[in-house]
């Protein structure tokens, strides 16, 4: 495990060392999570796919919908339901 030091600023950002940074290929601009767990922070960065790559991954679901025998409106129902579940 890489650990490194990093001070907090009076507007509450951190600079992430250039060896993180470069390990794991982290750019300006980039998009990391924060979790916290009790006193812990941890970040994960965010890495969007490309649009071939999200269009395979799209390709690969509606194969496996239609296999279980899903319909469009089976999906949307399922949607449906779970948002009403997150807003409880």
């Amino acid at each position: 495990m890489n650990t490194q030091i990093v001070t907090v600023s009076s507007k509450g950002q951190i600079s992430l060392p250039v060896n993180i940074r470069k390990l794991l290929s982290i750019d300006s601009g980039d998009k990391l999570v924060a979790y916290t767990s009790g006193d812990v922070i941890m970040l994960k960065t965010l890495k969007l796919p490309s649009a071939e790559e999200f269009e395979a991954s799209l390709d690969e679901a509606q194969k496996w919908a239609a296999s279980v025998g899903y319909t469009e409106n089976d999906v949307n129902d399922i949607i449906k339901s779970t948002r009403k579940k997150n807003r409880a």
